[in-house]
């Protein structure tokens, strides 16, 4: 009988955990891989204004776009409360990777695979379509360490050429997602080198059931831009590239164009988005 309820009550408090709302502060960020030759916005000159705006953000997840394994390592480096998970889009393991920070103290990963934008996402390089460049994600099932929830968090980067390849990309991404538990939320971020709210990707991104956190938050901060070529934004027309999206039972608090600089220098050349998500019970 004690036996009995004690399972009763060990039943009824891990439905109460598992019932707890969670609220993660979620970042896309293009850091602008560390080889390129860009003049006084080269990677050595920049990099500690990167680490300095990671900090600044205070987010919990991180996804990185055109990220190199010594770039990852210097954020951080610079800040110990993050660890990173990562490979290389190329089978030499010296290419980009879309790698992704989180919290350490917050976060576990449970879970941790990469697959490949192509019509072979399991095969590590491959290429497809009209992709000039190889692209991949990264998929984690993270489970939050005060509730014991759990959630899937993707970070890709489409191709800055193929239309095709980024529709197909997407295309990928989401049937990745079907492989999942479907009771979980789900959150991707990413540099998708096409237009919200004007493109195939994003359409088909909306058509999986998919929501942008730009469009759903109350509450939004900068310009709807993320293109920046180093420099602050001109204005004009809405254009982001960088979106940070959701499904499930998750709902948007605020969602910021970050226009972190110092003295004029930027971090890299798009502006990363932030996003305040709530996990709902």
């Amino acid at each position: 009988m004690k036996k009995a309820v004690a399972l009763i009550l060990l039943a009824c408090f891990a439905g109460a955990v598992a019932a707890q709302e969670v609220s993660l502060r979620v970042m896309s960020f293009n850091v602008r891989y560390g080889t390129a030759p860009d003049g006084e916005n080269a990677w050595p000159k920049r990099k500690d204004i990167v680490v300095n705006c990671v900090k600044q953000a205070d987010a919990d997840i991180i996804g990185l776009q055109e990220c190199l394994e010594f770039q990852a390592r210097h954020i951080v480096a610079g800040l110990p409360e993050y660890q990173w998970v990562g490979v290389s889009r190329d089978p030499n393991g010296k290419g980009e990777m879309t790698a992704v920070l989180y919290r350490t103290r917050k976060l576990s990963p449970v879970l941790v695979r990469h697959f490949w934008l192509s019509e072979q996402p399991e095969v590590p390089g491959s290429i497809s379509w009209d992709s000039s460049l190889t692209r991949m994600a990264t998929l984690i099932r993270f489970q939050h360490q005060e509730t014991g929830r759990f959630f899937t968090y993707v970070n890709t980067h489409l191709d800055h050429k193929g239309e095709q390849a980024r529709a197909e990309g997407i295309g990928v991404i989401c049937r990745e997602l079907e492989k999942e538990d479907p009771a979980l939320p789900v959150i991707l971020t990413g540099d998708f080198n096409a237009k919200a709210g004007a493109s195939a990707p994003h359409a088909r991104a909306m058509e999986a059931g998919l929501r942008d956190a730009w469009v759903e938050a109350p509450e939004k901060k900068g310009p709807p831009i993320t293109w920046s070529a180093f420099a602050a934004p001109k204005g004009g027309e809405e254009s982001r590239i960088d979106w940070v999206l959701f499904r499930g039972n998750v709902s948007a608090r605020f969602c910021e164009t970050v226009l972190y600089n110092e003295d004029g220098r930027y971090p890299t050349d798009h502006f990363p988005v932030l996003a305040g998500l709530t996990l709902a019970p």
